[in-house]
């Protein structure tokens, strides 16, 4: 497993993205207890994928420093345009989400200083994460201060949730749900992107050229992440050009507009192998 179990992204001059916080051979490591623990879910054509489906409870945790929209008080209107959002996007994937529950906590210091490995973060998630392993839970913060300054959002992933399973969730900055004040990630997709991490994806470029670093047979190799919306980018040699449309990149939300049929198998999987999620198909459980 990784370190502290998290993928981040940030913004600044250039949209700036931490990977996996692990060394290679932690990474390996975990892709190896996959391979030994993992449930498959088959073929796409075996599958059904856009017949699959799989409802996710979603908890969502408003931390603000105020009752005001920019003390990062999120209304209820753009929390569900939130989870709306994620919903067409994972659409293609057999899972749906669900809003069950809506906190508000006013608290300056996890408002500016929630991020990975901070007390903050840990406070606030020991005090306010709800549901088993199969309910996310979703903070929005302020990244404010500290170590997190300019970070856009982290999540934790599957296999992490057995070792530190108060860990488990997304954190994503408050100003890019749909309709934020967050230039060019504010239409919903730093959430759906974390989300991805928490279903168990890799970014599109992990790995580099090597191949399939991500793990996913059908998304093509990418030497380093992208940033705005580069048509045509083709940083290997060979495999196709870049998958700058993939909310697994880090191009403009504006860009993103897809996950591939391997990448809906490998969520499938993760979720079936660490988080007992079933998938339905015509009516039957699989």
């Amino acid at each position: 497993m990784f370190s502290s179990g998290l993928l981040a992204l940030a913004i600044g001059v250039a949209t700036v993205f931490a990977g996996p916080t692990g060394s290679a051979s932690q990474i390996v490591a975990a892709e190896l207890d996959f391979k030994a623990n993992e449930v498959p879910v088959g073929g796409l054509a075996a599958l059904g994928i856009s017949a699959s489906s799989s409802r996710i409870n979603v908890h969502w945790h408003v931390i603000q420093r105020s009752s005001s929209i920019s003390g990062g008080n999120v209304p209820d209107s753009k929390i569900e345009d939130s989870i709306s959002v994620m919903n067409d996007d994972f659409a293609s994937t057999g899972l749906s989400f669900n809003l069950v529950n809506i906190t508000h906590t006013t608290n300056s210091d996890w408002f500016g200083k929630a991020a990975p490995g901070t007390s903050q973060q840990t406070k606030m998630k020991t005090t306010l994460r709800a549901g088993a392993a199969s309910d996310l839970n979703i903070y929005s913060v302020g990244f404010t201060s500290g170590s997190g300054s300019g970070l856009l959002g982290y999540a934790t992933f599957p296999s992490d949730y057995r070792r530190s399973p108060k860990d488990d969730g997304v954190v994503i900055l408050y100003s890019s749900v749909p309709g934020g004040t967050t230039e060019n990630y504010n239409e919903g997709r730093t959430l759906t992107h974390e989300v991805g991490h928490w279903t168990g994806l890799y970014h599109t470029f992990q790995g580099g050229c090597s191949g399939s670093g991500d793990s996913v047979a059908d998304t093509p190799p990418e030497a380093s992440p992208a940033n705005g919306c580069p048509v045509g980018r083709d940083t290997c040699s060979g495999g196709g050009v870049d998958p700058i449309r993939n909310f697994m990149d880090y191009t403009y939300d504006s860009c993103m507009e897809e996950f591939t049929p391997g990448q809906a198998v490998r969520l499938q999987s993760q979720m079936r192998t660490y988080r007992s999620v079933s998938f339905e198909r015509e009516g039957a459980q699989i």
